[in-house]
């Protein structure tokens, strides 16, 4: 399989089908806000790509020059935490994160992700069985996650099918637009 997301839009009795990301993981640790997801300073702009180029900057100064299409982050608990601003996942999904992996995600950070279309996992034993630099794969469809490195498999949540349909049209907009 490729890096990154794929998303066979195969609808089987009105069902998104085979959702998926594969990747390389960045690994961040508990209380990631979303101060350093997209520093303060450059909310004067909602262009995703502009976004992007700063991208967890304040906690990794290297990330957006090391981070691929398809690359996931798995961090521990309470990741988005602080504002709400929509600009947080907004910035992950545009640097080419296809997934983000936590022990647990601040509520609003979670509904936000959802609106914009970027996958989210809360799965403990995945956040803490995963390393940075390990490769690996999410099955959206079953909640499956695999570290293809080490070759361990965690269960995390399935998306319910309104979720699915949402991140598959891209976000809560698109969809229903589509509608």
């Amino acid at each position: 399989m490729r890096k990154g997301i794929t998303w066979r839009k195969c609808f089987r009795r009105g069902r998104v089908q085979n959702m998926n990301a594969k990747g390389r993981v960045f690994k961040y640790g508990d209380n990631v806000d979303t101060d350093v997801i997209i520093p303060a300073r450059y909310l004067n702009t909602s262009d995703p790509e502009e976004l992007a180029a700063h991208c967890m900057e304040d906690i990794d100064v290297d990330f957006i020059k090391k981070v691929n299409k398809g690359d996931i982050i798995v961090a521990e608990k309470n990741f988005g935490c602080g504002s709400s601003r929509e600009h947080a996942p907004i910035a992950i999904k545009a640097a080419g994160v296809s997934c983000v992996i936590a022990q647990t995600f601040a509520r609003i950070f979670y509904r936000n992700a959802i609106n914009i279309g970027l996958p989210i996992i809360e799965c403990p034993e995945a956040a803490m069985g995963i390393e940075a630099g390990d490769e690996v794969e999410v099955d959206f469809d079953s909640g499956i996650i695999t570290n293809v490195t080490k070759g361990t498999t965690f269960k995390g949540q399935a998306f319910p099918e309104f979720m699915q349909r949402i991140i598959a049209s891209e976000g809560l907009i698109n969809y229903i637009n589509n509608k």
